[in-house]
């Protein structure tokens, strides 16, 4: 899950080089590398493992109101039976899912898995697709000013050069955090569940945001986050056996969150959840959880986090217009409250 304006912002591109000539020159460093030509004579083409995945959500969906109920985006073939890695707010709660770019036709394709926790979904396609499959590449060997290829199938195959702007901790407003995110530069418009690939033909990272901040030197720059191929490994045998990771859920509260200069502000409260229920409103600011003081998102994420597992007690401190609020909240389980197709 996104938030529609953050996604749709793409900043302002550093007045030094235009966006079109930074990533026309990272294409060739890529192009130029030896191990990008050692690719190209031993491995398929990647490109061509790179599928346009369309997926309709019904109405009522919980995530229908701010995701939409027709979503496009990519997603990378990554084995022989037709097993399809993607961005997982493309599927989330879909009743219909189809693949394009593999033929004259689109292909019908089930939902296998999601996992909130990384934010990656699993298609696979309902026949054996005539593709090679990505090999998983290494993202924990990625390194800032490394150039990498991102690659989108939205309508028309498109192809164009990154580099790593950084690696860090990324906190997201709906409950979720990466403690190694991926950003890259320049930034690019077509990112959800776009393929990164690195310069030995391996998928290395699937695209989930556009950002203002991919680096932070000087002055933030606008790029891309895209979330690790590592955080698919130790999961994938969960994944397919079970459509979600094997450990218990983690603690959800159903809040939508902004932090500016440290301080964590609620701006949005799902209907129904587990803070409309105790409560809590848009505009509370977060103090703490159970008297310990909260110094921004991830802080509070891992504050959260660490009480134990979903259903957990949660002890909020609020500030609640002039007055301070000490509020307990019986945390919920997020994929028992969405309408998952399958139900996990």
């Amino acid at each position: 899950m996104t938030d529609n304006a953050a996604r749709n912002h793409a900043g302002r591109w550093p007045d030094r080089l235009p966006q079109r000539i930074v990533s026309a020159a990272v294409l060739l460093l890529w192009l130029a590398t030896p191990a990008a030509v050692w690719a190209q004579a031993a491995r398929p083409d990647p490109l061509e493992s790179v599928v346009q995945i369309r997926a309709l959500i019904p109405a009522d969906a919980r995530t229908a109101a701010t995701l939409g109920t027709e979503r496009e985006g990519s997603g990378a073939v990554i084995d022989d039976s037709g097993l399809i890695l993607t961005i997982g707010y493309l599927i989330l709660e879909a009743n219909e899912v189809s693949i394009a770019g593999v033929g004259p036709e689109s292909v019908a394709a089930d939902i296998v898995a999601y996992d909130h926790e990384s934010g990656f979904g699993l298609l696979r396609a309902q026949r054996p697709l005539d593709v090679a499959p990505l090999a998983l590449g290494d993202s924990a060997a990625l390194r800032p000013r490394q150039p990498l290829l991102v690659v989108s199938r939205i309508g028309e195959l498109d192809a164009g050069g990154v580099y790593v702007a950084d690696r860090r901790v990324f906190a997201g407003y709906w409950e979720y955090m990466l403690e190694d995110a991926i950003f890259t530069t320049p930034p690019r418009a077509d990112f959800g569940g776009a393929a990164l690939i690195d310069q030995g033909g391996r998928l290395v990272g699937i695209g989930s945001l556009i950002v203002n901040d991919a680096g932070q030197d000087q002055r933030p720059i606008p790029g891309n986050m895209f979330v690790p191929i590592d955080q698919l490994k130790p999961i994938m045998g969960d994944l397919l056996a079970n459509g979600r990771r094997s450990n218990p859920p983690r603690p959800w509260l159903g809040l939508s969150l902004e932090e500016h200069r440290g301080r964590v502000f609620v701006t949005r409260v799902t209907p129904d959840g587990p803070a409309a229920a105790a409560g809590i409103q848009a505009d509370d600011l977060i103090l703490g959880v159970g008297g310990a003081p909260v110094e921004g998102l991830a802080d509070f994420y891992r504050k959260l986090w660490s009480l134990g597992d979903a259903g957990v007690a949660v002890p909020l401190d609020l500030l609640q217009g002039i007055e301070t609020q000490e509020m307990s909240v019986r945390s919920g389980d997020r994929y028992r409250f969405l309408k998952l197709n399958p139900t996990y």
